[in-house]
């Protein structure tokens, strides 16, 4: 029997036939974290601990980075609450974004922003520089981003989304995809994207 030829049974093979409803789940998990992110933000009390957690990073930071610091420092004395919940409110814009699957190429893009901007102020680049337990951890922020860059490639490689408002949407206006693709959108007739399955081995 030929090597990774598609019997049913493989696990390559199974992951290759499941591609378009797994992607999404994918969306969705990733949607379900966002959302409680931004959810927690008006309720855990984050605001409080956001200008000890800016300060806690300027403290910790090597000399080069005091400067970015100093700087979210004094916009946090001061305006803590409004920068909490304007975070909070992206995060669940993102996270109904994501669930929906509406306008992914915006929700992909501003999420990689958004999570690094986290990253970089109240998690302190994750703190590498750090002594003690903190150095061990490099951050959720790059997680994050780099889970969303994961999306954009698997938007970029299989195309539309068959299972989100985008495709609904484009199906009807196709120029949608100008905000929900970063490739092709779909026509009328088409049935969705074929997942990539690997070439036929030779002999």
């Amino acid at each position: 029997m030929v090597a990774g030829a598609d019997t049913g049974k493989g696990s390559t093979t199974w992951w290759v036939r499941h591609a378009h409803p797994l992607k999404t789940v994918f969306r969705l998990l990733l949607g379900v974290a966002w959302l409680t992110d931004g959810v927690l933000k008006f309720t855990s009390g984050f605001v409080n601990g956001f200008l000890s957690a800016v300060q806690s990073a300027k403290g910790s930071a090597p000399s080069w980075l005091s400067g970015w610091f100093t700087f979210w420092a004094n916009a946090a004395s001061s305006n803590a609450t409004a920068i909490v919940y304007t975070v909070g409110t992206l995060e669940i814009a993102l996270g109904l974004a994501l669930l929906f699957g509406f306008m992914r190429k915006i929700a992909y893009t501003g999420g990689v922003i958004l999570a690094l901007l986290i990253w970089a102020v109240p998690e302190g680049f994750g703190g590498p520089y750090q002594s003690g337990s903190n150095g061990t951890d490099i951050g959720t922020g790059i997680i994050y981003a780099i889970a969303l860059l994961g999306l954009i490639l698997i938007n970029a490689t299989y195309g539309p989304s068959r299972y989100s408002l985008d495709y609904a949407i484009e199906r009807r206006w196709p120029r949608w995809a100008l905000v929900a693709e970063f490739g092709r959108a779909p026509t009328k007739a088409d049935g969705g994207p074929t997942p990539w399955a690997p070439p036929p081995s030779s002999g």
